[in-house]
């Protein structure tokens, strides 16, 4: 199992959202395939240093410390492949894209677009709604809480009906 704790703060980072929780199990099996999977990723047959990890039973993040050896375009469809085979053997989507993420309480919800317009018109999402954004790209932004933020500072805000533009993304 590898972890993000020893990459540094620059490190490239790919976030890929669970259709549903996962499970404990689910996450061990997770943390074994990419266990698996990780140490022999490579660009241009240079090994990468990497981690990963689920965090809030949605998000798998992968990071790859780039100042030696960067992913390439090869190796970044790899991790792709890699991705499908561990959404397929979980039955969970992890690459559907158009997804939003929403905290709702305790709960985090997933829905489309269209859905997320049509509660954010009925009131029940707000700009101080905590939304997920999987288009971070340090793990700087990951550890600093980017990853979680309100709706009205994310790209999020202009699906909201009170802004017609994109605030703080």
């Amino acid at each position: 199992m590898t972890s993000l704790s020893p990459l540094p703060d620059d490190s490239r980072v790919w976030v890929f959202g669970a259709s549903r929780p996962l499970t404990d199990a689910e996450i061990s099996r997770v943390d074994s395939a990419l266990g698996d999977f990780l140490p022999g990723w490579a660009a241009h047959g240079a090994p990468l240093r990497t981690g990963h990890a689920v965090i809030e039973r949605r998000f798998l993040v992968v990071a790859v410390d780039e100042r030696s050896v960067g992913a390439s375009g090869c190796s970044i469809d790899a991790l792709t492949r890699q991705i499908q085979d561990v959404g397929r053997m979980l039955d969970a989507d992890l690459l559907g894209g158009g997804r939003i993420w929403y905290r709702d309480g305790d709960d985090i919800v997933c829905c489309d677009r269209a859905a997320f317009r049509e509660r954010a018109a009925e009131g029940r999402i707000t700009a101080e709604t905590p939304v997920f954004d999987p288009t971070v790209g340090s793990l700087a932004e990951v550890r600093g809480g980017r990853l979680e933020r309100p709706a009205g500072s994310s790209w999020h805000a202009r699906l909201l009906p009170s802004t017609g533009v994109a605030g703080g993304a």
